[in-house]
């Protein structure tokens, strides 16, 4: 008899992948499918949410190209955080979606800390004010598109879409829409101190249920889409940060996940709520626990700029290699410092630890010495450095130090970035088993609402595993050290209030 499998979905930015998981974590099938990012503006990132949807039922259809669909035993979800659509009555988007990665909200960000408070903001979400909630951008729309916010039934975030598609209620996790930062973190409700003064109602945002829990079943339409059986117990799930997490059984004390994703995500798990600068809250896909997360925004969305912008005209002779490989190779070759070129990785601004949305990257230390290798090293060093300063940060005001991080995503892949990483911060990284972790914390919490498991401890416990181990470099770390130390540390701080003025100068806001 065939065994049975669940299936974990990761609506990405770029990318919906479906990977059906057996109960030892191995992927048995998968599907994928891709949408494209649409840029209105040099600032603006938005989405067409009707191809979230698309995507969904292409990827299905492929995997169940593999299986058969009477294997499946529950679906769970995982997504693009922050990013949302508003919805008519029907659940049919009224407008583009927009997404985590827009940049066009730092005047709305002035307007709520004048008409609400950053500090209580914070306080109340989780969250320091910042570009990347909807929040912002939900003041946009009522400043720049009041009849979307009119006649919007109701705002959903990623997840909450597909759960109605799939189920036809408007309904979400809370580990879903905490992101977005209208949540209260401490009752577990939308909160109407943030949503009623900026013109919204309550009713127009999706009812929330725990992560975990069996948000719907599957409805015939739905059936008829995927080729899923009518019924099929969904899952609530969780934005993709927290599935990460979940995904790397980074659920103990003193280890940490490390998604190198399109973002740089980080943090350690919390039975506690707390808040500071040096991190932002989220809810743990395990009710009642926290991830205290560090984001560096520009993470492999950096690295995929520099191939596609600036090393595309890489020798035809070696074709044989994707540009990141080759790339890598000539970067291993330079040695720790780059010839001494230093980045500091705020392609779109910064979050932790600095919140500053005018932020834009830096890169110092030119000669004639330096090519695209050299560049290329500064890189990943640097968005090492950054989440070195990132993890000391929360360390530092949680009193807990790490004993590794459990790294995941596409750039876990790069031996050479572990390696630096490990170099960098001083602390080992060992590799999540398989690059999809974020999505195989979907399929854990399916797993465990199936039954398979007692809870989603033990189904992460029996789901997970790392491989490779990068200890820190007793001859490179000290170098490192120094660089971080004397040089690396300094130089945002020392070019703040220039950049911001540089922002000032030459972006439009409108």
């Amino acid at each position: 008899m065939a065994t049975p499998v669940v299936i974990g979905i990761d609506s990405s930015t770029t990318a919906c992948k479906a990977i059906a998981w057996d109960k030892q974590g191995r992927a048995v099938a998968e599907g994928r499918a891709t949408y494209p990012l649409l840029r209105p503006h040099p600032t603006w990132f938005e989405q067409d949410a009707e191809h979230w949807w698309r995507s969904l039922c292409t990827a299905l259809t492929e995997l169940l190209s593999q299986i058969d669909a009477a294997r499946v035993e529950a679906l769970c979800i995982t997504h693009q955080r922050e990013s949302f659509v508003p919805v008519d009555a029907q659940g049919r988007p009224i407008r583009h979606a927009m997404l985590w990665l827009d940049e066009r909200t730092r005047p709305q960000l002035t307007y709520l800390d004048e008409k609400i408070g950053a500090d209580k903001i914070h306080r109340i979400s989780g969250k320091p004010l910042s570009m990347t909630p909807s929040l912002p951008k939900l003041v946009w729309l009522q400043q720049n598109e009041p009849e979307i916010v009119a006649h919007a039934h109701k705002f959903l975030d990623a997840h909450a879409f597909l759960i109605h598609r799939l189920t036809g209620s408007f309904r979400t996790s809370l580990a879903c829409a905490d992101p977005m930062g209208l949540v209260d973190m401490q009752t577990h409700q939308w909160s109407h101190e943030l949503i009623e003064p900026l013109g919204f109602r309550l009713d127009q945002f999706p009812g929330l249920l725990p992560p975990g829990e069996i948000i719907g079943a599957l409805s015939d339409a739905a059936a008829t889409a995927t080729g899923l059986p009518a019924g099929l117990p969904v899952v609530a799930g969780a934005g993709d940060g927290q599935c990460a997490g979940l995904g790397a059984n980074a659920v103990s004390q003193g280890r940490a996940y490390l998604n190198l994703g399109t973002a740089v995500v980080s943090g350690p798990f919390s039975p506690d709520y707390a808040v500071d600068r040096a991190f932002r809250t989220m809810y743990a896909p395990i009710t009642g626990n926290y991830f205290l997360e560090t984001v560096i925004r520009s993470g492999v969305l950096t690295v995929g700029w520099f191939v596609d912008k600036i090393a595309g005209d890489l020798p035809a002779t070696w074709l044989s290699l994707r540009p990141e490989e080759m790339l890598e190779a000539a970067a291993a070759k330079v040695p720790p410092g780059a010839l001494g070129l230093l980045l500091v990785p705020y392609w779109t601004s910064v979050s932790t630890p600095y919140w500053d949305p005018a932020a834009s990257g830096i890169t110092v230390g030119w000669s004639t010495s330096h090519g695209k290798e050299h560049f290329y090293r500064a890189l990943l060093e640097g968005i090492a450095f950054e989440q070195r300063l990132a993890g000391e940060g929360v360390m530092a005001a949680t009193g807990q130090p790490y004993t590794e991080y459990v790294t995941l995503g596409g750039g876990s892949q790069s031996k050479l970035w572990c390696q630096i990483m490990a170099d960098v911060t001083g602390i080992p990284i060992v590799r999540s088993t398989t690059t999809e972790a974020t999505c195989l914390g979907a399929g854990i919490l399916a797993a465990a609402a199936a039954g398979w498991y007692a809870d989603a401890y033990q189904a992460a416990a029996a789901m997970t595993g790392t491989a490779d181990r990068f200890t820190p470099d007793p001859e490179t770390q000290p170098f490192y050290d120094r660089l971080y130390a004397d040089v690396y540390k300094h130089l945002f701080p020392t070019l703040q209030s220039l950049l911001n003025r540089l922002t000032e100068l030459t972006h439009d806001d409108d």
